[in-house]
């Protein structure tokens, strides 16, 4: 079944009841419930949203991402489980112990899909997706000269125009690329946890100061269903504000 996703953007308090959570508006006192294990993530977008301990304990242990909000309504923080399966021991031991050579091919098969969906979603929207094609036909193990980075430019200049440049605090609809990019990371990270596997050990990405390394490797081949639906909000409404209508 497809989990839900809960986005909060107005004053409520959340609160646990019999396996149910309870949804009470703080500006006209309506209620309403979810049961917890149909819900798959739940958005926290208004400071003025209070939630109860029991609740976040509940939805721990039917692993549902919650990500909260910073002042800016930018995604800042994410609660996941510590152990979202019954395998964890054996699993975490298959991962510390992968092999570089292993981790470098893997990273190799990241970068094909990766380019090959981009190419995909260029073909897509009428654009030239044949363009890709020297770039994922030619990934080395562990990706040594870049052909990713390579891809990137020609694929964001097809996408939008030659003036466009992906940076986090670059232009529209950067904004709007960043929010769905963290949203989708969030996905990725519940799933690995979900399976299992203990997302701060990653096969590329490596920072002392991340607790996602394998979500940011494991999410990059789905970046372009997220491009997509931006490239769409882009096509049809030329608003540039990060609002409620653009986050749902």
């Amino acid at each position: 079944m497809i989990k839900q996703t809960l986005m909060f953007t107005s004053p409520v308090a959340l609160s646990l009841k019999y396996g149910q959570l309870v949804v009470k508006s703080l500006e006209d006192d309506k209620t309403l419930t979810r049961p917890v294990e149909d819900i798959g993530f739940v958005v926290i977008d208004n400071p003025m949203i209070s939630l109860t301990i029991p609740l976040l304990n509940e939805l721990a242990a039917n692993n549902v991402a919650v990500i909260i909000c910073d002042k800016k309504q930018m995604p800042q923080a994410m609660l996941q489980p510590l152990a979202g399966n019954t395998t964890l021991q054996e699993t975490y031991k298959f991962q510390i112990e992968a092999s570089s050579p292993l981790k470098k091919q893997m990273w190799k098969q990241l970068v094909e899909a990766k380019i090959k969906n981009q190419a995909a979603l260029l073909d897509r929207v009428g654009k030239e997706g044949k363009m890709l094609k020297p770039f994922y036909s030619n990934v080395k193990s562990g990706d040594t000269d870049n052909r990713e980075g390579a891809a990137a430019r020609v694929y964001w200049s097809q996408l939008f125009d030659d003036s466009f440049k992906r940076e986090r605090e670059g232009d529209s609809p950067n904004q709007f690329l960043n929010y769905g990019y963290t949203i989708l990371r969030a996905a990725v990270a519940r799933a690995l946890v979900g399976s299992g596997l203990y997302p701060a050990f990653g096969i590329f990405h490596r920072n002392r100061y991340n607790a996602f390394p394998l979500a940011d490797d494991v999410m990059e081949p789905y970046r372009p269903f997220v491009d997509e639906v931006v490239y769409a909000l882009c096509q049809n409404d030329k608003n540039t504000d990060l609002d409620k209508n653009v986050k749902s």
